[in-house]
């Protein structure tokens, strides 16, 4: 089953002409309208900084000396959408990522008066992330910007009607890479990152996700062309873009971008016994007691001694608002706070990238706005891990975001869990199965 995200919007205002013949299934199209062309759509981010008009970079990790690999997409991340119409004057997008859709409806168009063209403002909620962009010749370009990170923008370029990802070659791959990978990542870092690696090829399409002891990576989407491997992904808040080479042996080995600032080594080895660490074993508990005391969006002190939240078992969730594993486990909480426990908790602390504490309560406002969350969210602080840990000092170290305490009546805790793995992963079938656990655990009568 498709995993749909819509994320909510505003009805939108545009002012452009052409003549639409087709349709897209939910709609006839048979009149004129006057707004972006429907069907496929085609959007490539220029991650190279030295092809971009991004404004800064930083390679947080060399590639290895040992790899050699002739990026042939030049830091070009593909990622393909739809315009869909809604009705003759309403239209939404839709990102594709494997099995992902996520839906965007909040856009507006206006005339730029200092370029005399039509602008598009496309935004990403609940990230607070947008895409401003020019339509010309059926050319939509611009830039990426992420507000939190400072002048963090990315170059963008769509065009219109082309539905492929990374190429429209199908050179015969040399291998099926279906199957389960163990995975390093910073080969030559002081600390690599072991990760699994699932994938699925059917003939040149590739499709996968890589599970890492802090979360996953997201529903991943791409090729395979020969013996090269393209792998992408953007979900308004990263931008993933991992190229391997197959090697000889059969191992992959290559180059993984996170969006401008981060540049590493990967290889991987085909592993059906593959194992990560538990995640209930990487953040402990090391005090007597579990407190805090933070404001909400709107500066109100909420303590976890609060008269409202005693007598009940408890989730305290980590998270950070421009975090997609958060966004995901925060709708697994909605869902199952609306199916099952009335007397349950959630308390969410989150830790943001904004500086000014206004702005950051701003965002946790607005996120828990798009999210339609009934339960409170704390501003905790920076979203720098270091940072975190100091402000929860009870734990040993806080290495994720999402990190999902549990708490019993008393406020004693039950369990850590770091990290979450979605549905993109085989990992989410576990991640239920400990949640339920200790969801029971903390509902026991233990007074």
């Amino acid at each position: 089953m498709k995993n749909r995200i819509r994320l909510s919007g505003i009805g939108l205002h545009l002012g452009l002409g052409f003549l639409v013949i087709s349709s897209l299934g939910c709609f006839d199209f048979g009149d004129t309208y006057t707004k972006l062309p429907p069907g496929p759509w085609r959007g490539v981010l220029k991650l190279d900084p030295e092809k971009s008009r991004a404004l800064t970079t930083i390679h947080e990790t060399k590639v290895s000396d040992n790899i050699t690999f002739d990026e042939v997409t030049e830091g070009d991340l593909p990622f393909n959408f739809n315009v869909v119409y809604d009705d003759p004057e309403n239209f939404h997008l839709e990102i594709h990522n494997g099995e992902e859709t996520i839906i965007l409806d909040q856009v507006t168009l206006f005339k730029d008066r200092a370029t005399n063209k039509d602008t598009l403002i496309i935004e990403v909620p609940p990230y607070d992330s947008y895409f401003k962009v020019v339509f010309e010749d059926n050319i939509l370009e611009g830039e990426w910007h992420v507000p939190s990170r400072g002048n963090y923008a990315v170059h963008f370029v769509a065009r219109h009607g082309q539905n492929y990802r990374f190429t429209t070659l199908k050179k015969d791959p040399i291998a099926d890479l279906t199957g389960k990978w163990e995975v390093t990542f910073g080969i030559d870092d002081t600390v690599p990152e072991p990760a699994i690696g699932y994938f699925e090829q059917d003939g040149n399409h590739l499709t996968g996700t890589f599970e890492t002891e802090t979360g996953d990576y997201r529903y991943l989407e791409g090729t395979v062309q020969e013996n090269k491997v393209y792998l992408s992904c953007f979900d308004g808040a990263h931008m993933f873009l991992f190229e391997a080479l197959i090697q000889e042996d059969g191992t992959l080995s290559g180059v993984f971008r996170n969006g401008i600032h981060y540049l590493t080594s990967w290889q991987a080895t085909r592993n059906a016994d593959a194992m990560l660490r538990d995640p209930k074993a990487i953040t402990t508990f090391r005090g007597e007691n579990f407190e805090f005391s933070f404001p909400d969006e709107n500066g109100k002190m909420v303590s976890l001694s609060d008269s409202s939240f005693q007598g009940k078992p408890k989730l305290i969730q980590l998270l950070g608002t421009w975090c997609p594993n958060c966004v995901e486990e925060t709708r697994f909480l909605k869902k199952f706070l609306s199916e099952n426990d009335p007397e349950l908790i959630v308390i969410g602390l989150a830790f943001e990238r904004y500086e000014n504490p206004g702005k950051a309560k701003q965002a946790i406002a607005r996120y828990r706005d798009k999210m339609d969350l009934s339960y409170p969210i704390l501003h905790a602080g920076l979203s720098d891990k270091k940072e975190a840990s100091r402000q929860l000092p009870m734990l040993n170290s806080i290495s994720a975001f999402p990190t999902l305490i549990f708490l019993d009546k008393q406020n004693k805790v039950k369990r850590i869990y770091t990290g979450f793995y979605g549905p993109a992963t085989p990992g989410y079938e576990d991640f239920i199965r400990d949640f339920n656990e200790g969801i029971a655990e903390i509902n026991s009568n233990n007074l």
